[in-house]
């Protein structure tokens, strides 16, 4: 009697189906897979949008009494030319104003910030000689996307009724942002419609050309009794310590005016001399904000409020969820004394809200769509076959969303729209295996081979074309990993995470479905056995 031939495995289908089948870690290695999908899921970053590298800066230069023509001539066009010469840079956009001119600019998406902010900089005080006379020193302010735009804004007013005044409400605040800016991974806090108190000069500009004075010299002259200066002074000749106690400059309006601003003929000419001054709130703030308010049995709106905008931003590459929560605490043990001086406050902006929304989501749709795979699957293959493949959907995202994370990214709107973009590809391998082994088990000659044999054997069979199939969707997302500019940035997690679950999906159908199949299936049982005397007699 001739021996039967083995099956010889020709595809790596079938190595790993083989090298799986009977190892008792690849039950271990599902519950590991599960488990660390799991972690990455509850612990992976969310925020709204992906992290984009955008970096750029603004350079203000200040020459006090130029016009907007004398500006642009020899400050923003020099300083246009001189920054084009930096390399990275995208876009140069010049402001010529009153005594200010502006130069923003922007570096190539992808960009290192911190390079590009030093090269900026650099390139200014590189050129501080070719500056005119007269100019004060420039401001260079980089900004950064993901430091500047707010994930949590919060609107603060007077509630009806209330006698707070602009300058108690900006006090109390201001507190708050304090206490705010101490929480953990949030990286900037701003108040936008804030009315501080201040003393407010207003320069006569007639006077100022009478005593042939500059606006620059009004600005020094206030500047340098509007900062402490140190108070020690020298040793003595016993080498005792002498310290000199200051009082403040600055206590009224008549300190204000007092200040010497020039010497004209001998004579010292006084900032009353050449302005008026008040004390008061920043006038000069015109980011003013409104807010309209209407109570619950009201038809018409109440009149407006001016209110003041706390805008909260976090640090890259952190949960945004964990953030805006910690800033509801925050405003949470501030109630009973902004109720105390009336104060209301209104949440206009959650970003960690939504994003946690949208992951949320996400997995009660993942969840409907194993469970639609499920009974498709009972009713054209059976119950056993359909639980082989519905763990493959878990498994599957697992690993994907394992990688993501171990890779640094974070979960958000392009990250989920990729998931789900998979979702349909994901199953198709293990439909493919389980179909396979399907109708090996239902094939003539199945009750002469081993169930470890027959297993391999179907999964090896569908080996090629399996990658082959593979192979070719994640060669259509390729291309999407070379896009430039910022349309690029912003769907990188799509080429990154869909070839990860496509790949993944092979694995596990190679891997737990003949394993799963060995556990759950059976050889059908036929009705019409022939056994060796029967076959003889046949004869």
């Amino acid at each position: 009697m001739q021996d039967k031939k083995e099956y010889e495995i020709i595809n790596v289908a079938g190595t790993l189906a083989k090298g799986f089948l009977r190892n008792p870690l690849t039950a271990v290695l599902g519950i590991f897979l599960l488990i660390m999908g799991y972690l990455a899921l509850n612990t992976m970053p969310r925020e709204e949008d992906p992290q984009i590298a955008i970096s750029g800066g603004a350079v203000m230069v200040v020459l006090p009494g130029a016009s907007p023509k004398e500006i642009e001539n020899i400050i923003v066009n020099p300083l246009e030319r001189k920054l084009r010469e930096v390399q990275g840079i995208e876009h140069v956009y010049g402001m010529a104003m009153d005594s200010v001119g502006i130069v923003n600019v922007m570096y190539y998406i992808g960009e290192n910030r911190e390079d590009s902010n030093l090269k900026l900089y650099d390139k200014v005080m590189q050129n501080m000689d070719q500056m005119p006379k007269g100019t004060m020193q420039p401001i260079i302010k980089p900004f950064d996307i993901d430091i500047d735009i707010p994930i949590v804004t919060v609107a603060f007013y007077p509630k009806e009724g209330s006698n707070i005044d602009d300058v108690k409400m900006f006090e109390i605040v201001r507190k708050v942002q304090q206490h705010i800016n101490a929480v953990e991974n949030v990286a900037k806090t701003t108040l936008k419609g804030a009315r501080k108190a201040q003393y407010n000069i207003e320069v006569d500009m007639g006077k100022l050309s009478a005593y042939h004075l500059s606006l620059g010299q009004i600005m020094k002259a206030v500047q340098s009794v509007a900062v402490d200066v140190p108070d020690v002074k020298g040793r003595t000749n016993d080498n005792k310590l002498m310290i000199f106690g200051v009082k403040n400059a600055i206590e009224s309006v008549d300190d204000v005016g007092n200040v010497i601003v020039a010497q004209y003929m001998g004579s010292p000419i006084y900032l009353k001399d050449v302005a008026s001054i008040t004390k008061g709130v920043d006038i000069q703030n015109f980011k003013t904000a409104k807010i309209l308010l209407k109570d619950k049995n009201a038809t018409e709106l109440s009149k407006e409020k001016n209110q003041i905008t706390m805008t909260i931003a976090k640090l890259a590459g952190t949960n945004a969820v964990f953030v805006s929560e910690e800033v509801k605490e925050v405003l949470a043990s501030y109630e009973d004394e902004f109720a105390k001086e009336g104060i209301g406050y209104l949440i206009t902006r959650n970003y960690g809200e939504r994003a946690n929304e949208a992951v949320n989501e996400l997995m009660s749709h993942l969840l409907i769509t194993i469970v639609i795979i499920a009974l498709m699957l009972v009713f054209a293959l059976g119950w056993r076959e359909s639980i082989i493949v519905t763990f493959s959907v878990p498994a599957i995202l697992a690993v994907t969303l394992f990688t993501a994370w171990m890779t640094g990214q974070t979960m958000n709107r392009i990250t989920l729209f990729a998931l789900l973009l998979s979702l349909g590809l994901l199953v198709d391998a293990a439909i493919i295996v389980i179909e396979n082994i399907h109708r090996h088990l239902h094939a003539h000659g199945v009750e002469d081979k081993e169930m470890e044999e027959l297993l391999v054997e179907a999964t090896d069979e569908i080996g090629a074309p399996t990658n082959v199939a593979t192979l070719a969707i994640i060669l259509t997302m390729v291309p999407m990993a070379f896009v430039g500019g910022m349309m690029g940035s912003f769907m990188k997690p799509i080429p990154y995470n869909v070839p990860v679950a496509l790949i993944a999906s092979l694995f596990v159908a190679y891997i737990f479905t003949p394993y799963l199949s060995l556990k759950l299936l059976k050889k059908p049982e036929h009705k019409h056995k022939h056994n060796a005397t029967d076959i003889k007699e046949s004869k």
